[in-house]
């Protein structure tokens, strides 16, 4: 245990700890398939690179926050916060009762045991975050080496970009073969045509990489128009779910990382859903089939 006191960011804003109960109910064996844990700062340090230091948000509060919005199971994705240093993750996924799987950073040098070992936790995925403000993205070879890893686990993928990253990156993506889960649509400029050139390219990349699912989450992070409806975002969203059925994911984000602005109802983001996911048909395979298919099965 660590006694290093961390003291969050001036400047961080806390996630809600009395969301609304949403109106609208989650088809049973619903996954909230992207979020986080911060430490316990003082039981699980935060990295020595980091570029933001959070709050604390600890299992027991995400495992109440999901039985608090009808959902059954969580993705914990590791936070860059944490670097390569999984324990906060692992922790949860131990003391999940098989109701968590975990998306992992790690470093070309670890070994087929520690990788074994995530395995059998439940550990499904490794993430490559691009985007700048938040990490130092490494070359490609260095990605290429923690894929050859992962390969004969049958593991995916996360990628976080933004739209200029994709185009920076194309090619390097598209010769992965490897299922890939792309983070909150890649971001989208939702004050341009969801019909333009930018979105897409991010179609695109879908239509012609049948190996690519998208998270349709984070409306709170693309808006500009705002909460409550996100109405600016949902019409990318909703035509990712209805051209994608099968390919999509969504979930939370709790705890929000790196909100500017003003920290997102939970319960709110809940209620979101339906404005995406239009049909029980829909939202069944959004929020059940899509997150146990690719994590449980």
């Amino acid at each position: 245990m660590s006694t290093h006191a961390f003291v969050k960011d001036v400047t961080w804003l806390d996630w809600d700890p009395n969301p609304s109960k949403p109106r609208f109910q989650v088809p049973d064996g619903a996954v909230d398939a992207h979020c986080h844990v911060f430490g316990p700062g003082n039981t699980f340090p935060f990295a020595p690179e980091r570029k933001y230091t959070p709050c604390d948000a600890s299992r027991e509060q995400l495992f109440a926050l999901r039985d608090f919005l009808g959902f059954k199971k969580n993705v914990v994705v590791q936070a860059t916060c944490h670097g390569s240093d999984n324990s906060a993750l692992l922790d949860v996924l131990k003391h999940s009762d098989d109701k968590a799987r975990g998306v992992v950073t790690i470093k070309p040098d670890i070994t087929e045991a520690e990788l074994g070992r995530m395995h059998e936790l439940g550990v499904r995925g490794v993430r490559f975050n691009y985007v700048k403000r938040l990490v130092d993205p490494q070359p490609d070879n260095y990605y290429r080496e923690i894929i050859d890893k992962i390969r004969p686990l049958g593991w995916h993928l996360v990628l976080y970009f933004e739209p200029a990253d994709l185009l920076e990156k194309w090619d390097f993506f598209t010769s992965l073969h490897i299922p890939l889960v792309i983070d909150h649509m890649g971001r989208p400029d939702v004050t341009k045509s969801v019909e333009g050139p930018e979105f897409d390219q991010f179609l695109r990349f879908m239509h012609e990489n049948p190996n690519v699912i998208s998270k349709v989450s984070c409306p709170d992070r693309i808006t500009v128009m705002g909460a409550p409806h996100y109405a600016d975002v949902v019409p990318f969203a909703k035509a990712i779910v209805e051209e994608f059925p099968l390919r999509v994911l969504w979930g939370t984000d709790w705890p929000h990382p790196n909100m500017r602005n003003e920290m997102p109802d939970d319960g709110i983001l809940v209620d979101y859903v339906p404005s995406i996911a239009t049909t029980q048909d829909l939202q069944e395979k959004l929020l059940v089939t899509n997150p146990n298919t690719l994590y449980w099965s």
